[in-house]
């Protein structure tokens, strides 16, 4: 071992005998150890050691005998070089020249307290002359006598390699390329193609003149066996979605599991289980058109089991039909603590559903309907007067965006054409189809950056994708990229309403065929977004939440409080991490505080696991507003109000 220190050079051989290093040279341990270090504060540094008049070292030797007290240093075999390893055959070096010592030789030192003896100071190793010095086989007295006492240690000498075999070279080349696979590799950016605004334009008046109707987006909700499924099914027989015959064979299928008055929602609930229970699990979807707009149904399931399947659906509607079961002690069971009509139409309003229609159904019943099978005007009101300060509480405005009338789904009673006199002769207003060619339609700007939650994909001749496009204008060549995982994608194909186009605008469900990306690489709550102008990325953001309703067992919500995130087509885990200020809902001031009880309004800072693509609720509404979920209960709304600045 060797070590450079700024005083010189200090060689240290290690032999088979224990020698004492401390006393040959000090500088080299004096910090060789961090428990020395550690006993107390380090004191003066001691100083250097008397450098040696005269050292040679000769680093070919292939013996070595060590005498402290000598001067100088000549290994046997002086200038006899190891054999060259093959096939260079290495010049024999030069005899080294080693001065003789100028003047009488000091007095020898005693030797060190070890057990290894060593040669008197007499017997010092003489300086070589100017004479080759003897060949390796010729060992001198001193190098003898130390060699009888001690074995002799080899020095580091060039190591014969041996030659590489084939099996070598081939484990070397796999290695390297393993080596080089692992390399991080820098990524090359490519140039963003400018997007050309007077091209989109052009091509978004080309569709509006195409088809010039709105698109709305309807989502069915209420609690369960209200008659959503029913609803839908019969707005879809008298548009002419179903024919008669599929009709009558869903009636006699209905009839055979002694469920008569379900056939209708058999054209919603395509699932052998729904059917059977009656119970709608998933999203159905179907399109039906107007003379005014084209729609596309969201039958959302009404069982507070599949409330995220319900968000689901409501998160990409632009209307919502409140459906409400006059029948009863239905009406009093949905709307009583824990039914599914609050908790729905509050989530409805949290979504961004812009139009609320409350549908009162099964006013043909016999346990509310008059004598003569009349609509009853008394129970009618009852259920308005009910509804009307909770639908405020939740923040609708009961003028522009609320309106009630009355249905007879499972007969087609006031959906597309009016009600008869004799059966509701109180009733002025107009029917289902005339509430919804009314709704005021939703701006488009079809220069804004693409914004398109995924909501599903599948394989199908290629990578299927569906959502809702928030945001921008799509043509079939577009390059885009999907977030978080940044991956660029080409749209080969464009479905609308079933129908094969080659552009839309926002606010249409679709179904995109796309190469780029497989079906494993993407998950619901990814979005799809320019290249130009990415979606942001988080993990945490800040926003304004209204506590809705804690738990029993959990009633204090603060630092720490942990929940499930829904927003958009996105569910994570998320946790409170700061509590910023609370609200005083009367004077909107803000106050520090350490916990929110229900009913309070705060600002809060929220974190999640894994990176999600949201927007401030200023930018886009859409990705911008979440609810909290604890346990199968919705306990707070919120809008997300500020992101990190790195995102």
């Amino acid at each position: 071992r060797a070590c450079t220190e700024v005083h010189g050079i200090c060689v240290v051989v290690y032999c088979l005998y224990v020698v004492k290093i401390s006393d040959w040279c000090v500088t080299c341990t004096a910090m060789d150890s961090w428990e020395d270090q550690a006993d107390g504060p380090p004191g003066p540094p001691p100083p250097p050691p008397p450098k040696p008049a005269n050292f040679n070292f000769n680093p070919n030797a292939q013996t070595f005998a060590f005498n402290p007290t000598a001067r100088t240093f000549v290994p046997p075999g002086f200038g006899a070089p190891p054999p060259p390893p093959p096939p260079k055959a290495a010049p024999p070096p030069a005899a080294h020249q080693v001065p003789a010592p100028v003047g009488p030789a000091p007095a020898a030192a005693p030797p060190p307290p070890a057990l290894v003896p060593v040669a008197p100071a007499s017997t010092a190793i003489p300086a070589p002359a100017s004479t080759p010095a003897p060949p390796a086989t010729q060992p001198s007295a001193e190098a003898s006598s130390a060699g009888a006492e001690a074995q002799p240690m080899e020095t580091d000498a060039p190591a014969v390699t041996p030659a590489a075999t084939s099996e070598d070279k081939g484990a070397a080349a796999a290695l390297a390329e393993k080596v080089e696979e692992l390399k991080v590799k820098e990524t090359v950016e490519e140039p963003v193609v400018p997007v050309d605004e007077t091209a989109i334009l052009k091509a978004y008046e080309a569709l509006a003149a195409e088809d010039g109707r709105d698109h709305l987006n309807i989502v069915f909700i209420g609690h369960i066996d209200a008659g959503k499924s029913t609803l839908a099914g019969q707005i879809l027989f008298l548009t002419g979605g179903v024919d008669k015959r599929t009709i009558e064979k869903y009636e006699r299928e209905a009839k055979e599991k002694n469920r008569e008055g379900w056939y209708m929602a058999y054209i919603m609930d395509t699932n052998e289980e729904e059917r059977t229970k009656g119970i709608t699990v998933e999203v159905g979807r179907a399109h039906f058109e107007t003379e005014k707009k084209r729609y596309t149904i969201l039958d959302a399931p009404g069982h507070k089991n599949y409330v995220p399947n319900m968000i689901q659906g409501a998160c990409q509607a632009d209307v919502a039909i409140l459906l409400i079961s006059a029948r009863k002690g239905e009406f009093e069971t949905g709307f009583e603590r824990g039914g599914q009509t609050r908790e729905h139409a509050q989530l409805a309003k949290t979504l961004g559903v812009s139009r609320l229609i409350v549908v009162i159904n099964k006013l043909d019943c016999p346990s509310v309907s008059l004598p003569g099978g009349k609509w009853d005007k008394g129970r009618y009101d009852y259920i308005v007067n009910g509804l009307t300060p909770f639908l405020k509480q939740c923040g609708y405005n009961m003028k522009k965006e609320v309106t009630f009338l009355p249905v007879a789904a499972l007969y087609g009673h006031n959906i597309k054409e009016a009600v008869p006199k004799e059966m509701c002769e109180w009733w002025e207003g107009g029917t289902l189809f005339e509430t919804l060619d009314a709704v005021d339609p939703v701006e488009r700007n079809p220069l804004a950056p693409i914004r398109m939650p995924i909501v599903d994909r599948w394989k199908e001749m290629g990578t299927i994708i569906m959502g809702k496009i928030e945001s921008g204008f799509l043509r079939v060549g577009d390059v885009v990229q999907l977030m978080p995982n940044r991956l660029k994608v080409k749209v080969e194909a464009i479905y609308r309403d079933e129908k094969e186009v080659t552009a839309t605008r926002s606010g249409e469900n679709l179904r995109l065929r796309i190469t780029g990306a497989e079906e494993n690489d993407i998950s619901p709550g990814f979005v799809m977004s320019s290249i130009k102008a990415p979606v942001p990325i988080v993990t945490q953001f800040e926003a304004q939440l209204m506590i809705i309703e804690l738990l029993e067992h959990n009633s204090i919500f603060t630092v720490g409080y942990k929940s499930i995130l829904h927003i958009h087509t996105a569910v994570e885990e998320c946790e409170v991490t700061k509590l910023v200020a609370e609200i005083d809902p009367k004077t909107k001031e803000q106050k520090k505080s350490k916990f929110i009880k229900s009913g309070g309004v705060c600002i809060c800072r929220i974190s999640v696991d894994k990176p999600i693509c949201i927007e401030t609720f200023m930018d886009l509404a859409a990705l911008g507003r979440f609810t909290l979920r604890d346990e199968g209960r919705t306990i707070a709304i919120g809008k997300v109000t500020k992101l990190p600045k790195a995102h």
